[in-house]
């Protein structure tokens, strides 16, 4: 989901709530602790130089119960990251601490936004010399001992 979505549906909601992708919800007296821009510059296992954006929220859970994010508040931390960090309409990517801190992609069902759990995946297919028909979904797939590619 982009930034531009969000920022569209949060004026048709009454209350904002989360959901890990399993359909377990994120505790309703949840903060978004931060709001910014990652940029990611990195080499792939095939040695292109990449670079990728995202804008990132951080859910946090504390022990004031009775906290409600309304989405009128969260809309306005929106546009105030934007216009002090110079965030642009890029892809959400959400932490927040299950067991340990995760990433998600974020998905919104109509009526909860769902925190869609991400996968690696090997960028540079063509240079780890695995046929089309083994390849794996996950980084594993490429960059295994001897392949060539890391």
């Amino acid at each position: 989901m982009k930034l531009s979505e969000i920022k569209t549906i949060l004026p048709t909601l009454n209350n904002v709530e989360f959901q890990l992708e399993n359909g377990t919800l994120v505790p309703e007296n949840f903060h978004v602790t931060e709001v910014g821009m990652i940029t990611k510059h990195f080499i792939d296992c095939g040695g292109t130089t990449r670079t990728e954006k995202a804008v990132s929220f951080q859910l946090w859970d504390a022990d004031d119960f009775e906290h409600r994010l309304k989405p009128g508040k969260l809309l306005n931390i929106i546009k105030l990251s934007e216009e002090r960090l110079e965030i642009e309409d890029d892809e959400i990517e959400v932490e927040y601490q299950n067991t340990t801190i995760g990433k998600y992609d974020l998905e919104f069902n109509g009526k909860t936004f769902v925190l869609k759990n991400k996968t690696t995946a090997c960028l540079a297919q063509d240079a780890c010399g695995i046929p089309a028909e083994n390849q794996k979904s996950d980084l594993t797939s490429c960059c295994t001992p001897n392949s060539g590619c890391c």
